[in-house]
């Protein structure tokens, strides 16, 4: 394993824009603080590493509602607590938790609720103005355009101040767009999984960020895990399809390749895939999770990894003659995605 380089000197002052808000390159996403991938981590241990990440120059720390039924958003709050006005918080609503309709299905964007979540939302968070709330879900129940209004009355009122959506179709996006400016669009896209390409000529056009969530595609491209690595129950790995041991043992094909190209740019694994996906646009602002400071510090040192014009068009050009196998979340989790 190639030793991470921690060089993160110039990492504060590499900004990028999602829409017109203006982010550090690399976020930070904070849903593993309520144990998503195994036990639940120190709460004092999460927030000393938020605030570490601030003092490191990330801008911009990403939860939701549905991380731990609000217990994730407390957390965030209490950690940017001190520096609250110098940096984006980044929440989401959308699956169908603390409703009064619990019968109505797995999301939930019907006005009242939006608002009633918003609500709690900021006071589980602590603060008065969220920065940029997602819609976590689309809900075919009810039209693109009321949620967007909905949002554009608490942008009016003071209580969001950017709109953005989830695992959304171009189709969607520009329907709300038309009502509410859409600053960034948040999905799945790694090295692994690809399919927000399909998006990338609507965002340029309507001036909409990308942030991908799973950029290392839950750890797996870092090399930590291959096709002899037991996932406990508790982990919510076990239950992706396209880390089923057998289709771990085919996708190996991914991490090989990642661990030889960060051999070639004296990076580690990891850094080698957060740089590619820097490298791909300069409006998209991945959001890796961690629960280690080590890590945090190697993610970060992503942002000064450079290829040049060559080495991006072979690193493509051998991607594209590969195939995952397997889905990226669980029959009843890719039902909601694309909508």
């Amino acid at each position: 394993m190639v030793e991470p380089e921690l060089n993160d000197t110039n990492f504060s002052t590499q900004k990028r824009k999602l829409g017109t808000l203006e982010v550090s390159a690399i976020a930070l996403g904070c849903m593993e603080a309520v144990g998503v991938y195994g036990p639940k981590p120190d709460r004092n241990q999460m927030i000393n590493l938020i605030r570490k990440a601030y003092e490191k120059g990330v801008t911009y720390f990403d939860t939701a509602q549905a991380y731990g039924m609000g217990a994730d958003e407390e957390i965030v709050g209490e950690a940017v607590k001190p520096f609250r006005d110098k940096v984006v918080i980044a929440s989401k609503w959308g699956f169908n938790m603390e409703s009064d309709d619990p019968n109505r299905g797995p999301v939930n964007s019907d006005p009242k609720h939006i608002r009633k979540i918003v609500e709690l939302s900021l006071k589980r968070l602590n603060t008065d103005v969220i920065d940029l709330m997602y819609q976590h879900r689309v809900d075919p129940k009810v039209p693109i355009e009321d949620v967007a209004g909905t949002i554009k009355d608490l942008i009016q009122e003071g209580k969001i101040k950017h709109f953005g959506m989830c695992e959304a179709s171009a189709e969607t996006i520009r329907k709300a767009h038309t009502v509410q400016a859409v600053s960034a669009v948040q999905s799945e896209y790694s090295i692994l999984w690809r399919g927000p390409e399909t998006l990338f000529s609507t965002l340029e056009e309507l001036n909409i960020g990308l942030v991908p969530w799973c950029p290392l595609a839950a750890g797996f491209l870092t090399g930590t895990i291959n096709e002899n690595t037991v996932i406990p129950v508790n982990d919510a790995r076990v239950t992706v399809p396209r880390l089923f041991p057998d289709n771990r043992k085919e996708n190996m094909q991914y991490v090989h390749f990642v661990i030889d190209w960060a051999k070639r740019k004296n990076c580690t694994p990891a850094q080698f895939a957060l740089a590619w996906i820097l490298a791909q646009k300069p409006w998209i602002v991945p959001i890796p999770g961690t629960t280690k400071m080590a890590h945090l510090e190697e993610n970060i040192g992503a942002a000064n990894i450079v290829f040049t014009i060559a080495e991006m068009h072979e690193i493509n050009q051998d991607l594209a003659k590969m195939t995952v196998k397997g889905d990226r979340l669980r029959p009843e989790a890719m039902k909601l995605v694309g909508l």
